[in-house]
């Protein structure tokens, strides 16, 4: 009678104990199997990233361009026609032909900005043009520099970069070279202008 009582004894705590091993067993295969998962998803993140980077090393070695979607994207702010553009050209290179990149885009500017203003012409040959009372907006229209200009390719590159939208003039509508400038004329721009700023031979005003 006692064995029977043992034996149902034993084989309890056998149950017991088995079963509290599987649960530990359960356990221990999940914890593992979490890094596990990590590992293999980090490898497979690193060799994406490697690939990509052999790609770019590839691509450069080749001479093959990278470029950059936002470059391919800029598009000119002004379109001019023919006449407009040549008429641009010319008298940026008639009043700053002497000048560095940067001075020739500011005659650049200044032109652009009349066009945009509602107090001059709305066309770059207009505005370039214009006679007030007889006194000639850019004095190169009538002394024959404006005629006679070879536009050099810095000229170009210049007016490039105005019409692309760059704009270093602080809005100014006037300049002068105060060294050739007439008196009576400085007087006015004196009196009248507010001065912005100096560079190179000019003086710029709004």
């Amino acid at each position: 009678m006692y064995r029977k009582y043992i034996t149902g004894f034993l084989f309890a705590g056998l149950t017991v104990i088995s079963s509290w091993l599987c649960v530990r067993e359960l356990k221990i295969d999940r914890i593992s199997a979490k890094p596990a998962f990590r590992m293999e998803y980090l490898d497979t993140s690193m060799e994406e990233g490697k690939e990509s980077f052999v790609e770019m090393l590839g691509s450069v070695s080749s001479g093959q361009r990278v470029v950059d979607y936002e470059v391919l994207e800029q598009t000119k702010k002004y379109q001019l026609s023919d006449k407009d553009y040549d008429a641009l050209l010319r008298i940026v290179e008639a009043e700053a032909g002497g000048e560095d990149q940067d001075g020739k885009l500011l005659v650049a500017n200044v032109v652009l900005n009349r066009v945009n203003n509602e107090l001059f012409p709305n066309t770059v040959c207009e505005v370039v043009m214009q006679n007030e009372q007889g006194i000639a907006q850019f004095s190169p229209t009538v002394d024959g520099r404006y005629q006679n200009v070879r536009v050099s390719e810095d000229t170009k590159a210049a007016v490039e970069r105005a019409l692309y939208g760059e704009d270093i003039s602080q809005g100014a509508l006037y300049f002068c070279a105060r060294e050739k400038a007439d008196s009576n004329r400085l007087k006015w721009f004196d009196r009248k202008l507010t001065r912005l700023f100096s560079y190179g031979n000019h003086e710029f005003f709004l």
